[in-house]
């Protein structure tokens, strides 16, 4: 995906979480995020999009701390995320995609980066804010959330700080069933291995061609990628199951 289709999404999907915010009403529980209610889902995502645009507008070269939560609610609480929000499309739209800034995930430029990732930032936000509606959330798009599923296994569990470890070697696949979208997660004491995978010989006959794997997780693309960012359990679990629980337990990206 290019650098506009991602702002083209980051900004829809930052209109759909606010439409649903206002809907559920902040007191609203959510699902898909135990413990925390609609506010909250507000005030991460709007100092979020805040953050993301000062480094694109400051040229931030290091990490720069965010200007935390704000002490606001209600309808005060979704005009500041509206703001922000608009300020962060504007400023990535309005770019140059020469600009110099820190990021910190592999991509073809700060602004790709950027780009990229407010857009899932935004999105599977955008999932907890209608999870409180109680109703099937808004369809992703499968080839965003093919795009989604790789920044997640060949950016965040590339990280050192990734806890997804396991003592005893062990492979993971990933596998969308309704793209040729396929990955093998190498799991040991150190961080995460993934490999995008090529069919041998493509599927055939009801069997798959890729390389084995201790437990495989998958389902479409669009579930598989709720999934894997805990949003929804996993479609398919084969194998040792162990591994489907330790993505559960160890697998999750937290600010910090």
């Amino acid at each position: 995906m290019k650098i506009p289709e991602f702002v083209e999404t980051l900004d829809r999907e930052g209109r759909l979480l606010a439409a649903a915010a206002e809907e559920a009403g902040s007191d609203a529980k959510v699902p898909t995020c135990p413990g925390w209610q609609v506010r909250d889902v507000v005030r991460h995502t709007g100092m979020v999009h805040r953050w993301a645009a000062a480094f694109v507008t400051e040229k931030y070269t290091s990490y720069h701390p965010d200007s935390g939560l704000p002490d606001l609610d209600g309808a005060e609480l979704l005009a500041w995320f509206r703001d922000g929000h608009r300020r962060l499309v504007d400023t990535l739209a309005g770019a140059s995609p020469e600009v110099e800034c820190w990021s910190f995930l592999p991509a073809p430029s700060p602004l790709a980066f950027w780009a990229r990732r407010q857009a899932h930032e935004t999105t599977v936000h955008r999932v907890d804010a209608e999870s409180a509606l109680g109703a099937e959330p808004t369809a992703v798009a499968t080839d965003f959330a093919v795009d989604g599923i790789d920044e997640l296994l060949h950016g965040f569990h590339a990280r050192p700080k990734s806890r997804l470890r396991t003592e005893d070697p062990s492979v993971l696949r990933v596998r969308t069933t309704d793209t040729d979208a396929v990955w093998t997660v190498r799991l040991s004491s150190q961080p995460p291995v993934t490999e995008r995978e090529v069919p041998r010989e493509g599927p055939r006959n009801g069997r798959n061609e890729w390389a084995e794997a201790h437990c495989e997780l998958a389902g479409p693309a669009a579930r598989l990628y709720l999934a894997l960012w805990n949003r929804v359990p996993f479609p398919t679990v084969t194998g040792d199951a162990s591994l489907a629980a330790l993505w559960r337990e160890n697998a999750g990206v937290t600010w910090s």
